[in-house]
């Protein structure tokens, strides 16, 4: 069984195209382990060859695989006008026994010697397939199916393509560290930033025992499930609860997520560092609680020199809920296990902090030699 594979944002890519490709045929390879599987790479199209009784596991991966448009169950034959006009009809025959009552040929010609032209090929095919499969009729506009011919080294038919996660292959931006709560918003944030290239790994601070086991194996299922797109999440799981005891007792209530948030921070920082990161990804998204003000935002990352990735800093929660039940995150962020952003969490707290004063508050924590025995004594997991 052959697959077609298509590219979208790489194409425009120009000479660190090369490069882009190799880490998203590198990364192909990986999802694809265990299956035999042959790939070959032509002008923009990747082919991928398995054996039938590996087609639910290689369409799996597709799915999972950032960097590709789209993907289509794919009939390979001859470069003949015959041939392909068989092709074509079996494909029709298919379309049709599934109940599709209209159609049109679409044809790319990357071979010119071909007999054909593009047009020749799709009033040819069209009309073989009129003759043929005489459930089908043509719809030019809006046909139920469109039957794909492309014209290469073979002839490639299609129809019904599958869409995919597009973006750019994981790996070809780098590492990031992703603050990894145990919400809905900081798994999408990892996600969506892992289309744009990055390469995840993962923090989650946690304040044993006043939060929960099951809390930190809530969120080793999230990078578990964050995992699948991004060829695997180091998790780091680091102990906060002296560090937090320390805030509860010596900074003014209101205050406290605000320090919590950039004691995280300062932490995350020196971990990202340590794995070669180079920013830190959070799920914040402004004004949805009381620590994501602007103000607030800027507090937070006022103790760190990393740069801070915000990919759901304009959305919504209905867009970031629709996107955490797309990877199959949502029902264990709903999971009712508490985390330590929610722990000593104040009634009124401060809504919009000054970057002056929170810093003089976090000054007189005296918590670096906390948070540095916090990273040396965090527990690594690689999912």
């Amino acid at each position: 069984m052959v697959y077609l594979l298509k590219l979208g944002e790489l194409t425009l890519k120009g000479e660190n195209r090369g490069e882009f490709e190799k880490v998203l045929q590198h990364n192909l390879k990986m999802l694809l382990a265990g299956i035999t599987a042959k790939i070959s790479v032509t002008n923009g199209r990747y082919f991928v060859d398995v054996p039938e009784a590996c087609a639910e596991q290689a369409e799996n991966a597709f799915s999972r695989l950032f960097g590709i448009t789209g993907w289509a169950l794919t009939r390979v034959c001859e470069k003949t006008v015959n041939a392909m006009l068989i092709a074509c009809i079996e494909e029709a025959r298919v379309l049709a026994g599934k109940g599709v009552k209209t159609f049109k040929i679409e044809a790319r010609r990357t071979d010119k010697s071909f007999p054909l032209d593009s047009y020749g090929i799709m009033a040819n095919a069209g009309q073989s397939v009129l003759e043929n499969v005489p459930a089908l009729t043509v719809n030019v506009k809006t046909p139920s199916s469109v039957i794909n011919v492309e014209i290469r080294e073979k002839v490639y038919v299609y129809s019904n393509s599958v869409k995919g996660l597009r973006g750019l292959p994981v790996g070809v931006a780098g590492r990031g560290l992703l603050l990894l709560s145990g919400g809905i918003d900081s798994p999408v944030a990892g996600f969506l930033m892992a289309g744009r290239g990055v390469s995840i790994d993962a923090v989650h601070f946690h304040a044993y025992p006043f939060t929960s086991n099951e809390a930190q194996q809530k969120v080793a299922k999230l990078a578990e499930i964050l995992g699948r797109y991004t060829l695997g999440v180091c998790l780091h799981v680091v102990g906060f609860t002296d560090i937090q005891m320390r805030i509860k007792e010596r900074a003014p209530l209101p205050w406290s997520t605000v320090l919590l948030r950039m004691a995280m921070m300062r932490a995350a920082e020196n971990i990202a560092a340590q794995c070669r990161a180079r920013c830190l990804i959070t799920g914040e998204s402004l004004s949805q609680v009381a620590s994501q003000t602007a103000e607030n935002i800027a507090c937070t990352q006022s103790v760190v020199a990393m740069p801070i990735l915000r990919p759901l800093i304009g959305m919504d929660k209905e867009a970031i809920i629709h996107i955490s039940e797309k990877i199959g995150a949502y029902k264990t962020s709903i999971l009712p296990y508490k985390d330590c952003c929610t722990l000593f969490s104040p009634k009124h707290p401060v809504l919009r902090g000054d970057i002056k004063e929170a810093l003089s508050l976090f000054e007189k924590l005296d918590i670096n030699s906390l948070i540095e025995q916090s990273i040396k004594e965090r527990v690594i997991y690689r999912l």
